[in-house]
């Protein structure tokens, strides 16, 4: 018999990843979609530069959520295996990545992927976190520091010798990731490569 869980947890992890906060809240606080400015993407960033620091913050603990809730459902399930819940959280950043509810044009999958990692290991959010803050100090370009981070998540845990759940799911999210950077390369990330995030002058 197919256990249901195969279908149920990731289902809701899509479900909810498909959740656009970013554009809900900048649409309801300036009137504007987060996706018509900067990279073109719903991402913390942009929520960020059209409607502020306090509202992009609150957009960034929602993307967090859809990622761990979803994750820590199906992690605490008795009888889920480690690959559903890695395809879980990978399809909860699927979701961001192109959500249902927003003609499938969403953001990076960042902050719902750290909010996985949180779900099933909070230190390799943690690790994560200040691998992710290392590289925009090192880079000095928010864009490309996400993109390689969600990319280096698995490798970097693999490093720190974490290698239970963790990693798996942080494999799964940053397939995702690197798959969302490489379909929109010829239309919208060329923009990371150049020096949007850096002052003028």
């Amino acid at each position: 018999m197919f256990p249901l869980s195969y279908l149920l947890f990731p289902l809701l992890g899509y479900l909810l990843g498909s959740l656009p906060f970013s554009i809900w809240v900048t649409r309801f606080v300036k009137g504007v979609d987060v996706r018509d400015a900067g990279s073109g993407h719903a991402t913390t960033t942009n929520t960020i530069r059209q409607a502020g620091f306090g509202w992009g913050a609150l957009v960034f603990v929602l993307d967090v959520a859809k990622g761990f809730v979803p994750t820590y459902l199906a992690f605490h399930t008795d009888g889920v295996s480690t690959l559903i819940v890695s395809v879980t959280a990978a399809c909860a950043v699927i979701g961001h990545c192109w959500p249902l509810f927003a003609n499938f044009r969403g953001g990076m999958g960042l902050a719902t992927a750290g909010g996985s990692f949180l779900a099933v290991n909070p230190l390799a959010f943690l690790i994560c976190l200040g691998f992710l803050i290392l590289l925009v100090l090192v880079v000095r370009h928010s864009a490309r520091a996400s993109v390689f981070g969600g990319m280096l998540a698995a490798p970097t845990l693999w490093l720190f010798n974490i290698r239970d759940a963790a990693f798996w799911v942080a494999l799964g999210a940053g397939l995702v990731i690197a798959v969302r950077f490489l379909i929109d390369w010829n239309r919208k990330y060329r923009e990371l490569w150049l020096d949007r995030d850096k002052p003028s002058g």
